[in-house]
Parts: C-alpha cells; structure tokens; sequence
C-alpha cells in the first residue's frame, strides 16, 4: 500500500473517530441533561463564583449586587434575613383599648391617684372571612288613580349578566379567584358551599363566558392602543381546548401574548389562536409598524418583512442555551459557557445603571460601555462557533447566538429598545401557572373569554390598579355604557390608581 493511500486511511480513521467522539460527547450531555432534569435546580441565575473567573465586572457592580441583600450563614450555605411583615397604612383600623381597672389606678406606695401619661401601642392583623348576603331588588310600582291600566315600574340599573343571581362583586371575586390566583372552578364552588352558597361548575363557567364577552369592548380599545406604542412585546404558549370543531381534543392550540406601554398607560393583551402560524401574528398587528421584541420563533417574520417592521432579539433566551450548556459541564469545572455568561451577564449589568434614565441617556450610555462588550463577544463568537459540535449543548447555544445576532444587537440603536422579552415572559407566566390546575379549556368560547380576563387583570395589575376593585368597577358600570367615550373612561390608564382601589 502506497503512501497516498495511508494517509487517506488515516484520514477516514480520524474523521470517524472525530464523529464517535462528537457522539459519546451528546450522550454524555444527554445524561447530564437528564440528571439536571430530575435532580438539579431550575434557576437560570449563575453562581457569584463564575463572576471573577475573567476578570469582567467592574468592582462597583461586584459591590452593588453584594449590597442588595443581607445573608446570614447557617451550617454550611446562605440565608436571607427576613424583617417582619409589614402592615399597609391603607388598612382600617380599629382601636382595642386596654385600660387599669379603677381600683389599680392608684401608687401602692404612697396611695396617691395614678396620672395619664400616654400610651403603648402594637398592632395585629385580624381576618374577618367572607361572607355572601342576598341583595333583594325592590322595584316599586306606581299608577295612576284617574288612568285605567296606567303602571309605572322603577328600573334597576343594567346588570353584568341580565337575569343573574351573579353581582358585579360576585363576579369579580370569581374572576380574580380563578385567573389572577390560580384557583379552578370547582375548587371555588367547594369554598362558597361552606358558606351557604351552592353553585355548580357550569354556572361559574358560564358567568366566566358571559363576563369575557361584557368586556369586549374594552378588549378592543386596549389593542387600538397597544398597536399605538413605539415598541411591542409578544410571545405565544400551548394551551388545549377540548371541544373545537374539526380538532382533536388534544390538539394543541395557543394563547398568545403582547405587551406595550409606558409607565402610565401599560397594556397586557391575551389572544386565543388555534395555532401558531404567522398569519396569526399579522393578524394581531396588522397595519403596525413599530418595532417588535420576540423569541427566534420565525412566524414573526412575514409580518416584520410586509409592515416594515424593526425586529429585535431578546438576550435572555441567547443567555438561556449558555445557562443549559454550563449544566452540561462536568461539575466544579469552567469552561466556554461560563465565558460566554460573563459577557452577556455584563451586558445585563449595564442596563441595571441605565434602568432609571431617560432614553437619549440611555441610548448613549450603550454606546459607550455595551458596544465594546458586544465587540469581544462576537469576536468570541467567530472563534468559538467553528471548534464546537454543532448538535452539542453548546453549539445549539452558540449557533442561535450568530443567528440571532443581529436581532440581538438592535438594542443599542434606540434607548427606548428593551434588551430581552422579559416583560412578554413575565405577563405569560400567571397564565402558565393557572394552566397547571386548571389544565384546560372546555370550549373556544371559555378560551377566549379566559383570554379577555386575564388581558384586563395583567392590565390594570401593570396600570397599579387592585385588580377586584377595578372588575367590579368594570362590571358595574360597562353595561351602564351608551357611548365610546363611556366605554373609553373605563380603560385602566383612564381610571387612575387612586380609583382603583
């Protein structure tokens, strides 16, 4: 055998052996996925010990995230020291005097009366359980002696839900009972049986339907004013309907999310989909032409490209593969993960300085200290991404970082820009809480309901408003409304904090 042909042996040889090992490195990830997944924590927070490996913090962010909180040390790891709850001034209160008796206001030593001289004063919390009374609408009747058959009865005002037994207060409670707490249905009908009221599932299912059709109109005016901001959040998660014509009752059908707004005029909208095409998401923002903030999901892509529309990358799911790949090392070791999880985790720190200034201050601060940042991580990037396995932890991590890149950088170019999706994430999350017990939707009809619901719950719970105040002011006074201008001064922003609770 000729020369040639060894080295072309030797080559085929390596090449396989390079492949096997490839292999045995994804089994050996795949083990420790798994024993992370039944064992390990679900945090994404990196340890403070990864901090001083490369040497990338500034020494006043070190000291600023040490001061954050106080920690005690107990046998071996850390805890928080907890202060006592505190007690709103908003509260009622009720004053429980303790007094001497009268014989024991005098001095046992020299018999003279004892004199006032101020008081001693602690206070507790006293629950006071709930209650349902019976309301008994009396409508009075008049009529005229001199006209025969002339009756006038008095009105009561119009009601959430014509012929209900259900008031506004009731509902309310059930609506913020079910999507803002968590609690099905049938675990409330257990609660209002222990205190005289009987009332099956399907009664509050369908005084949850009925309440999520009332407040359509509102529903409306919210995406007229959410498609009105500079900068748009949006996400999507699974949720199963059962009962839907032409599907399987475990098809999986989604609830989309987006989220906008200043301060003062925030707005947290929920749309059910029976799917997650991207004829959904030009639906949802048709005629917009601002800038959206979204995951590396592509549906969003025909409606970016047809309006016009500036994309932007959210670093937190970018930071997200890194976190999974530093899992996969091997325990007590450093390696490219953790490089990659400084750099961005400096980037994070930089927007915590900026969190609280204006938007040019902010766009001119990134310029200066995110840039160069963003400058050694993607010349990491470029040295990195051709040495690791593609279908490793790592090279998943780094292939959706270069193909995110430039959606993830769009940030610096516009103080007002967000850094990630963090506030879409965060709005979804009390619906993927109320999703683990509850489980499902029985009908489209709840669906979009539950939808409407939890759109003006996460609303006004962003506007600062108390969430049961401000529905029962919704449900009172919505079916009074004759008028745009009626229904548009029930909208969050237009109520103020102050009337909301």
């Amino acid at each position: 055998m000729d020369v040639a042909s060894l080295q072309a042996e030797n080559e085929q040889l390596r090449s396989a052996l390079a492949q096997q090992m490839s292999r045995v490195q994804q089994l050996e990830e795949m083990i420790r996925a798994l024993r992370q997944k039944q064992f390990g924590r679900s945090t994404e927070t990196t340890s403070a010990l990864q901090i001083p490996l490369f040497n990338e913090l500034d020494e006043d962010e070190e000291l600023d995230q040490a001061a954050e909180s106080e920690e005690v040390s107990v046998r071996g790891h850390q805890r928080k020291r907890r202060g006592r709850p505190r007690i709103s001034d908003d509260l009622p209160r009720v004053d429980v005097i303790h007094d001497l008796d009268e014989a024991d206001r005098f001095c046992h030593t020299h018999g003279c009366s004892l004199t006032p001289m101020g008081e001693e004063i602690s206070e507790q919390l006293e629950f006071i359980p709930a209650k349902v009374q019976v309301l008994r609408h009396i409508c009075r009747k008049y009529t005229c002696p001199e006209c025969e058959g002339n009756v006038i009865t008095a009105k009561k005002p119009p009601q959430p839900i014509p012929k209900s037994m259900a008031t506004a207060s009731l509902l309310a409670w059930i609506v913020v009972s079910k999507y803002m707490d968590a609690l099905p249905l049938y675990r409330q009908c257990e609660i209002f049986k222990r205190i005289g009221f009987t009332a099956d599932r399907t009664t509050l299912a369908n005084w949850m339907i009925a309440c999520g059709q009332l407040v359509q109109p509102l529903i409306n005016l919210l995406w007229d004013q959410l498609r009105a901001q500079p900068v748009i959040h949006m996400d999507e998660t699974t949720v199963q309907v059962l009962a839907e014509a032409g599907r399987k009752p475990d098809a999986k059908s989604y609830m989309w999310v987006a989220a906008a707004g200043p301060p003062t005029e925030q707005v947290v909208l929920f749309e059910y989909q029976p799917s997650r095409s991207g004829q959904i998401a030009q639906t949802l923002l048709v005629d917009y032409e601002g800038t959206l903030m979204v995951d590396g999901y592509e549906g969003y892509g025909p409606v970016c490209t047809r309006n016009g529309i500036k994309r932007l990358g959210c670093w937190a799911h970018a930071r997200r593969g890194f976190v999974e790949a530093k899992r996969m090392q091997p325990k007590g070791t450093t390696g490219r993960p953790d490089r990659a999880l400084v750099m961005i985790n400096k980037l994070y720190g930089i927007e915590r300085k900026l969190k609280e200034v204006d938007a040019q201050t902010r766009y001119v601060a990134r310029q200066e200290l995110a840039v160069p940042v963003l400058a050694q991580l993607r010349e990491w990037l470029d040295k990195t991404l051709p040495q690791t396995a593609p279908k490793t932890t790592l090279g998943k991590a780094l292939y959706y970082l270069n193909a995110q890149w430039q959606r993830l950088i769009g940030y610096i170019e516009d103080g007002r820009y967000p850094i990630d999706n963090n506030r879409a994430e965060n709005a979804i999350r009390p619906f993927v809480i109320g999703r683990k017990n509850w489980l499902f939707s029985q009908s489209v009809r709840g669906a979009k309901a539950s939808a409407n619901l939890y759109s003006l719950i996460e609303t006004a719970k962003a506007s600062g408003l108390e969430p049961m105040a401000y529905l029962m002011t919704v449900f009172t006074e919505l079916p009074k409304a004759q008028t745009i201008e009626d229904i548009s001064a029930l909208l969050p922003s237009n109520i103020g904090i102050g009337d909301g609770h």
